[in-house]
């Protein structure tokens, strides 16, 4: 649920964009946080934790733990809670853990 008219902040919700979260079409707002936007689209799993292979999502909301943290656009540990939507965004859930690249 999006709040497209706050008491406070008034109208917020100008500019819609389209995210795709594993390959399905969302609509968020510009200004808007990937988690934030998932989270009012429904998507409440970010991802599974490593050691006990539980269900992750939005825990803290300001960066500091690192339960949202997903891929968007090829980059792997994004922390979607301080990460503005774009238009176009693939967005996926961290399932395991990225690759490690040698040089």
């Amino acid at each position: 649920m999006h709040i497209e008219n706050h008491p406070v902040f008034g109208k917020q919700m100008h500019e819609p964009v389209t995210i795709y979260f594993n390959g399905n079409e969302y609509k968020a707002y510009k200004n808007q946080t990937v988690a934030s936007a998932l989270i009012a689209n429904g998507v409440k799993k970010f991802g599974v934790s490593r050691k006990l292979v539980q269900s992750r999502g939005l825990f803290c909301s300001r960066g500091r733990c690192c339960s949202c943290y997903m891929t968007v656009n090829g980059e792997h540990h994004v922390r979607t809670c301080m990460k503005k939507v774009e238009e176009g965004m693939d967005i996926y859930p961290n399932l395991e853990d990225p690759e490690v690249r040698r040089d």
